[in-house]
């Protein structure tokens, strides 16, 4: 299958840099719109036989011009959302924010039973994404998929995910608002996915419109991230 996740478009708390992850959480700003308006060109020459989107508003009002344009129903799946920042949650010192990394870098080194305080397990998140992505696979018969989600969501997925994501590539440190990620795999056949993915494209700037401020987790070449040891 052939799965585009895009990030959602701007809204009052990436303004602020906020760990803004429960539900129903914000709407877009104005900018949030205007990016969400361009997501139909900037995917014109993708065959779309879906679209997706989490439980949360931003995700949805990103997800709607897209599906308007291809006469498509949003599917709203919980297991898209955010990964939940628990007693993290509106915090934007960068503190939080490091620690809230801190646990992604955990799960992806090999500890995924490890809790976000306050929240799941890095197991949870995965086996919720991954039943989303299962189902929409089956129902696409072998077409193409879209789903708007979330920066870190994004991230951990893809990073757990994908056989060729390289975290010493500085690429994959920024995506903004409407940035989109490409892969190509299946969840099909016995034993772990994981690996049987391969990131086509990556474009971690905004699919349309501007990068005025995407969030804490939009570009982490801008954080400490050194001290994290996120290369692999």
């Amino acid at each position: 299958m052939r799965l585009i996740l895009i990030r959602h478009g701007q809204t009052p708390s990436n303004l602020e840099n906020l760990l803004d992850t429960a539900f129903p959480g914000p709407g877009l700003t104005e900018e949030g719109v205007r990016q969400a308006e361009g997501l139909p060109t900037a995917l014109a020459g993708e065959h779309l036989g879906a679209i997706y989107a989490s439980t949360l508003t931003r995700t949805q009002a990103t997800a709607a011009p897209l599906a308007a344009e291809l006469d498509l129903e949003v599917q709203i799946e919980a297991g898209l959302r955010e990964i939940s920042a628990g007693t993290l949650e509106m915090k934007g010192d960068t503190a939080s924010i490091m620690a809230y990394l801190g646990t992604l870098k955990r799960w992806m080194q090999g500890e995924p039973d490890v809790r976000m305080d306050g929240a799941d397990t890095g197991t949870e998140v995965l086996a919720r994404f991954d039943d989303v992505v299962r189902r929409a696979e089956d129902a696409a018969d072998g077409g193409t998929v879209a789903m708007v989600s979330h920066g870190a969501m994004i991230r951990f997925w893809a990073g757990c995910r994908a056989s060729n994501l390289d975290w010493t590539d500085k690429k994959y440190f920024e995506l903004d608002n409407t940035g989109i990620v490409i892969l190509e795999g299946t969840m099909a056949g016995p034993g772990s996915p994981a690996g049987a993915w391969k990131i086509l494209q990556w474009h971690g700037r905004p699919a349309a419109g501007s990068d005025t401020q995407s969030g804490p987790l939009a570009d982490m070449s801008a954080l400490p991230v050194e001290d994290l040891g996120l290369e692999r």
